[in-house]
């Protein structure tokens, strides 16, 4: 997809870019591929790959009328390079995005970017999804948490769940839709009064298909989820 390409699709969904946005869309891939070659961000350097598969994959929710543009406190579970959230938040400046990533390389990367891109309202901090759910700082602040790819349902759910207010919503991107996965992360759901709220599907303008699960929290999440970091991976609920 070629950045005009981007812009227009864009525009045709009532998303006009300005001149600034386009710039930052410039930089962001700029920024990518120059440090992909010091540390591992992505497979996905051609910039018209960039372009469809990490900026236009990752403002979905906002094409998919999930998001709006208001200031909504969202966090990003291990972003990579900042992906879903920092697309989105060039669409949408409200946004007060939070990344939480393990590798501190990633971090320092996000920092930068976010700085010459000129973003402000956004907050990176380096460490496990499990350890800062349990911090009052974090737990139950979130009226949104999005995850690309990051893991199945029934891990994610452990990982991300305790993040949300009462009503908050989890906003999973996936590339495939595997129906026995949330059938796999029921009890995990039960477990964290959490509810699949919708299973949206939908197509890349290459035609790849693409998945985002919607869950509701219903209630506040019992203290000792999530448990130690490892263990939603190693012994899933």
């Amino acid at each position: 997809m070629k950045p005009e390409t981007f812009y227009s699709l864009l525009a045709e969904q009532n998303l006009p870019l300005s001149d600034q946005q386009k710039n930052q869309f410039e930089r962001y891939f700029e920024l990518l591929v120059e440090w992909n070659e010091k540390i591992n961000l992505t497979a996905i350097t051609d910039k018209e790959e960039v372009y469809l598969k990490h900026f236009y994959d990752s403002i979905a929710p906002i094409l998919q009328g999930l998001i709006s543009n208001e200031t909504i406190k969202l966090l990003d579970i291990g972003a990579g390079a900042g992906f879903p959230s920092l697309p989105m938040k060039i669409l949408y400046p409200q946004l007060e995005v939070t990344i939480i990533d393990s590798l501190n390389k990633r971090i320092n990367f996000l920092q930068l970017l976010a700085q010459e891109l000129d973003l402000d309202g956004v907050h990176f901090y380096h460490g496990r999804a499990e350890d800062f759910a349990q911090d009052k700082n974090f737990r139950a602040q979130f009226d949104m948490v999005t995850a690309r790819a990051v893991a199945r349902m029934q891990v994610l759910s452990e990982l991300t769940i305790p993040y949300l207010k009462v009503g908050g919503k989890l906003l999973a991107l996936k590339a495939s839709n595997a129906p026995e996965e949330l059938l796999e992360a029921k009890n995990a759901l039960n477990l964290l009064f959490s509810k699949v709220e919708d299973n949206l599907s939908y197509a890349l303008p290459n035609g790849d298909p693409r998945y985002i699960t919607v869950v509701e929290k219903k209630k506040e999440t019992p203290n000792k989820y999530p448990r130690k970091a490892g263990m939603p991976n190693k012994r899933p609920l």
